[in-house]
């Protein structure tokens, strides 16, 4: 299957050259996108038949490091994530064969574009330390090139120069993560790592570089500064390529060093998982609450679920260390849950903003409104994308928080005092970023498609192509399906959490009305296919009940208008009235908001204005004064480019004396 898969991405990379030769041709957007529909559905028919069959495949080819070549593998985790990203692969692809065709300058997206699913797909075949870390940056470079592909927006290339930074401190801190565990050796095949059992405080080391490194690309607080501005900027197929498969791509990285190369885990490692995803989690929404871009609000969003994800993960680790591996499963299921859920629901969030983009020319949610009457269908499957990442049954995002939740609900038996007042206190913000989550998605729908247009674009808009709604309905499928029978995702997860911690969940699908019982029945179990007839069943007979038994009869009088006697859409609630309440609750701690009011003296004829600022305080606190510093090491170093010969030889040869005393000195 490894060498299956190998020739999958060959495929991707031949389309670049491709795509350079059609770059003159009308067609050169379909026939680039069509072949990587098709190449990634291969990919993850390979991912699926490698997982269901439980097999390990390897491949090896003669290239890389002389005396290691290149190892490439197929294990249950790659398997897993194999799917993960030719899924997202595909409906990107499906969505941009009609979305490309409104593309500016499609010629700077169509060579990059199949280039970053092969490197995507790399990373998550690659069984050695060398061959990772060159697809990890082949990865960044490629979408680093997409982020740019409107470049004429200054925004755009802040944003590359910010995502590159970032990109290359991860790469560094994976590169050093992966030497320590090489070793004095050199030996950087994942087979040799497995075996090496480091020390300790090896191990504990290379922990906090993998979290460091992959979370660096996952987007964790506080190395979160470049994806909400690198998301937004790229075009909409290639964010939610970003958003819902890079992010996990990412993960999977952490997944495979701390779970599979480091061996058995410290019960203080889970502390350290735990307390970041936490945090993320919440000041991921808490963020999301404040912005006006739509694509902006999306992309904070992904911050809060990688936090979500991370708890998952902190929960399997704290549960691993004690040998518990039921419990592990457990929170290792609701994890990689999750990482499925959110690469389908977010991406379908970011094709309805896309669609919405395409529609009216408009990311700010105040020159929105009213869409679902000129784009009723988007709004439909944008409004399941928002009731799944809210974390509302029946859909999908509800079963992976809950499955989150059981786990929490287990922590009582984890002998560590630190755990003991640490987990509860991380639930406590999970239940919070749900809540605000569930607030946050309000706005943005209601904002967005709901009252009328606040400006004449979006009055103006019309739906978007059959091709861009055939990917959306797939995904929003998908999220009923994995809510409504997440018992079927749960069984197909055993192989990787069997292979990580040494055990899985409890068979699922052979369980009555395919309820889902994460431990035992006596403690909890939940039923997504009957919340779903429910919910239908008592949503259409209210519908028959308003419709057909109510009174026909027409009563007429004065519209309420709120006390507003003109009825405009200005007066209409914004996306700025509708985060006020928590601005003012988190603002002056969370965001050092402030509210600045502008009122005209009488009989002045300029409007009244309220201008509000909100900071970013971890950009503030540390990445700004990092900018600063190099920007004037920069200026003062400058000087060197116009020494004499002379200086140059001076300077070099007191670096050599430098080198030399240094040698001397080591010993």
């Amino acid at each position: 299957m490894a060498t299956y898969a190998l020739y999958g991405v060959a495929a991707l990379l031949a389309l670049a050259p491709i795509a350079v030769a059609l770059a003159a041709s009308a067609r050169a957007s379909n026939v680039i996108y069509v072949a990587s529909l098709l190449v990634t559905l291969a990919l993850g028919v390979i991912g699926l038949m490698s997982l269901f069959e439980r097999t390990v495949s390897i491949a090896t080819l003669p290239l890389g490091l002389p005396w290691l070549g290149a190892h490439f593998r197929i294990d249950a985790l790659a398997a897993f994530f194999v799917i993960i990203v030719n899924l997202g692969g595909a409906a990107a692809s499906l969505f941009a064969i009609g979305y490309g065709s409104h593309e500016e300058s499609p010629q700077r997206v169509l060579p990059f574009y199949p280039t970053y699913l092969a490197a995507m797909n790399l990373v998550v075949l690659a069984d050695d330390a060398f061959s990772f870390l060159v697809s990890w940056e082949f990865m960044s470079l490629s979408s680093w090139a997409l982020v740019v592909a409107h470049h004429r927006e200054r925004e755009n290339l802040r944003a590359g120069y910010v995502y590159l930074l970032m990109a290359s401190l991860g790469t560094l801190a994976l590169l050093l993560a992966f030497g320590l565990l090489a070793g004095s050796d050199g030996n950087y095949a994942f087979d040799a790592m497995r075996a090496s059992h480091p020390a300790p405080a090896l191990a504990a080391t290379v922990l906090v570089l993998a979290l460091v490194g992959a979370g660096s690309k996952a987007g964790i607080v506080p190395l979160h500064a470049w994806l909400p501005l690198a998301h937004p900027a790229a075009p909409s197929h290639v964010s939610a390529l970003m958003s819902g498969v890079m992010t996990k791509v990412a993960v999977y990285g952490f997944v495979r060093i701390a779970f599979d190369l480091l061996g058995e885990p410290a019960w203080w490692w889970s502390m350290l998982v735990l307390a970041v995803g936490g945090i993320t989690a919440v000041m991921g929404v808490l963020y999301a609450l404040m912005q006006h871009d739509l694509k902006r609000l999306l992309a904070y969003h992904t911050v809060e679920n990688i936090g979500i994800i991370y708890i998952g993960l902190g929960l399997a680790l704290a549960f691993k260390a004690y040998g518990m591996p039921v419990a592990a499963a457990l929170a290792l299921t609701a994890g990689l849950f999750h990482v499925f859920n959110h690469s389908v629901f977010k991406s379908l969030l970011f094709f309805g903003a896309g669609a919405v983009l395409n529609a009216t020319g408009e990311r700010d949610m105040e020159h929105l409104g009213g869409l679902i009457h000129r784009m009723p269908q988007t709004a439909f499957v944008f409004l399941v994308g928002c009731v799944a990442i809210s974390a509302l049954p029946p859909l999908n995002g509800f079963v992976s928080e809950w499955l989150t939740f059981q786990a929490i609900l287990l922590s009582p038996q984890l002998p560590s005092w630190g755990l003991t007042f640490l987990v509860p206190a991380v639930g406590a913000l999970l239940a919070l970023s749900a809540a605000l989550a569930a607030a946050c998605f309000v706005k943005a729908f209601g904002v967005t498609f709901l009252g009328r247009p606040r400006t004449p674009a979006a009055a103006n808009a019309r739906e978007t192509d059959s091709n861009s709604l055939a990917a959306m309905y797939f995904l929003a499928a998908l999220c009923l399906v994995a809510g409504i029978l997440p018992g079927i995702f749960i069984d197909a997860l055993a192989p990787v959490t069997n292979a990580l911690v040494g055990k899985s969940m409890p068979h699922q699908t052979g369980l009555d009305w395919l309820t889902v019982v994460p431990i035992a029945e006596s403690r909890s179990s939940y039923n997504g296919l009957l919340v779903f007839i429910f919910v239908t069943l008592s949503g259409s007979i209210a519908a028959f009940a308003i419709h057909r038994l109510a009174s026909d009869k027409l009563r007429r009088g004065p519209a309420w208008d709120c006390g507003y006697p003109e009825l405009s859409p200005a007066t209409q609630y914004t996306a700025s009235s509708f985060a006020q309440p928590i601005r003012r609750v988190y603002g002056t701690t969370v965001f050092r908001a402030r509210e600045i009011g502008e009122m005209p003296p009488p009989g002045a004829t300029t409007p009244a204005r309220l201008t509000v600022e909100i900071h970013d305080l971890i950009w503030d606190a540390a990445y700004a004064p990092i900018a600063a510093f190099i920007g004037y090491a920069a200026e003062r170093l400058n000087v060197l480019q116009f020494l004499t010969i002379r200086r140059y030889l001076t300077l070099v040869f007191s670096a050599l004396v430098l080198l030399l005393l240094v040698l001397a000195i080591w010993p």
